[in-house]
C-alpha cells in the first residue's frame, strides 16, 4: 500500500472513531480520572472498572479536537480485558509511538491505535493524542 493510501486510510480509521466513539458514557462503579489539555481545549472524563487486576469496563465522556476522542475512543477498545500491567504497556507504546521514537508492536496488536502515528509529525498534537493515556495511567495508579 502507498504511503497515500496509507495516510488515508489512517484519516479515516481517526475520523471514524470521532465521529462515532467506542465506550462513551459513564460507568456507576470504578475510578474516575479527570484531565484536560488547556492548549487544545480538550476535556476528558475517564472511568474505569478493574477488577482482579483486569480492566473489565472503561468508557469516557468529554470533548476535544478528532485526535484526543479518537484516541480516547481506540483506548477503550484496546485496554478492555487487558491486566493493568497490559494496559500500562500498551500507554508506554503508544506514547514512544507518537513521539516518533521506536516501539515495540510485537508485543501486541495495536489494531486502528497505529493510525494515530501520524501525530508524531505534529509536536502540538501530542498532548491531544495521550491525554486519554495519562489519565489512564493516573486512573490505575488511584486503584492501586
Amino acid at each position: 500500500m502507498s504511503f497515500n493510501n496509507l495516510d488515508m486510510l489512517y484519516r479515516q480509521v481517526i475520523m471514524d472513531h470521532y465521529k462515532n466513539p467506542r465506550n462513551r458514557g459513564a460507568i456507576e462503579d470504578g475510578v474516575t480520572v479527570n484531565l484536560n489539555n488547556p492548549t487544545c481545549g480538550d476535556t476528558l472524563r475517564l472511568q474505569l472498572q478493574i477488577e482482579d487486576d483486569i480492566v473489565k469496563d472503561a468508557k469516557f465522556e468529554g470533548e476535544g479536537c478528532s485526535i484526543s476522542i479518537a484516541s480516547a475512543s481506540m483506548m477503550t477498545q484496546i485496554i478492555k480485558g487487558k491486566t493493568v500491567e497490559e494496559a500500562l504497556q500498551l500507554a508506554n507504546i503508544f506514547s514512544e509511538m507518537v513521539q516518533g521514537k521506536e516501539y515495540d508492536a510485537d508485543t501486541f496488536d495495536l489494531d486502528d491505535i497505529e493510525a494515530l502515528s501520524g501525530v508524531s509529525k505534529f509536536p502540538a498534537r501530542i498532548k491531544c493524542a495521550t491525554l486519554a493515556w495519562k489519565a489512564l495511567e493516573k486512573g490505575v495508579d488511584e486503584d492501586a
